[in-house]
């Protein structure tokens, strides 16, 4: 199973599975767009082995690219990892305290955040598509853990991870506009005159929501594999129909 890993040390992990003509589905992750679902949960449980973990220590949302977030407690393990009908609902953020619990993101292009405290023990993962990015969900996240979790974001470190990339994420002028109203977008985009259209760096204005929340720029890191163009990925735009990545993150004892 191919396998990109981010965080391999001290208690912490983190990565992305990646694309694999090896593996059933070509190691696709996710049972909500998959041929059988039997393919799917023979991937997961060959991840849980990689990691050393099981199954029952995954946590999955039910993503519908929204700025919803939830906090994850230990009676959540193992939820949406057969089924998405006992996923986390209407969820596109998930974070938690507790070891040795997975944290899932399901993306094909979209930007997976990853962040972590290495002081309180913080994980958590992010979901953010366009419609994620302009409703801010990375920035919510930030400032709800700021505010309800005392977490001082000068100790949080930030990953963000491999999705589509700005010469390939090319946009119409309704989804532009709903950038530009961030106001802090501008930067991150240019105009293609032949094509007539507006190309965005999702993920760095990701990155410039992280540095609003008071993330510390060296900090944060960007992965910046594009997931359209490289053979490794998924990739929505290419393919309406193709498998998903699954992005984690876990606390170990």
């Amino acid at each position: 199973m191919k396998i990109k890993m981010y965080l391999n040390r001290e208690n912490l992990l983190a990565g992305v599975t990646l694309r694999d003509r090896t593996e059933p589905e070509d190691n696709n992750m996710a049972i909500h767009t998959c041929i059988n679902p039997e393919n799917i949960i023979a991937n997961r449980k060959k991840l849980a082995s990689y990691l050393n973990c099981d199954l029952k220590d995954f946590v999955c949302p039910d993503q519908t690219h929204s700025s919803n977030f939830y906090k994850v407690i230990i009676k959540d393990k193992g939820r949406g990892i057969y089924s998405s009908e006992d996923a986390i609902k209407n969820t596109d953020a998930i974070y938690t305290y507790e070891p040795n619990i997975l944290l899932c993101c399901f993306t094909a292009d979209c930007v997976p955040v990853f962040f972590y405290n290495k002081e309180t023990g913080l994980v958590g993962i992010i979901h953010s598509g366009w419609k994620g990015t302009v409703n801010e969900i990375t920035l919510k996240v930030l400032e709800h853990i700021k505010k309800n979790e005392q977490t001082n974001p000068n100790g949080l470190y930030v990953n963000i991870g491999m999705s589509i990339s700005q010469e390939r994420f090319e946009v119409d002028e309704d989804v532009y506009n709903q950038f530009i109203k961030l106001g802090y977008a501008d930067s991150f985009i240019y105009y293609n005159e032949k094509t007539n259209k507006h190309h965005i760096d999702n993920k760095r204005i990701v990155k410039k929501q992280c540095e609003l929340a008071g993330v510390p720029r060296d900090n944060i890191s960007i992965d910046d594999t594009c997931t359209f163009s490289s053979p490794d990925c998924f990739s929505y735009r290419q393919n309406k129909n193709c498998g998903r990545h699954l992005n984690f993150i876990m606390k170990t004892q």
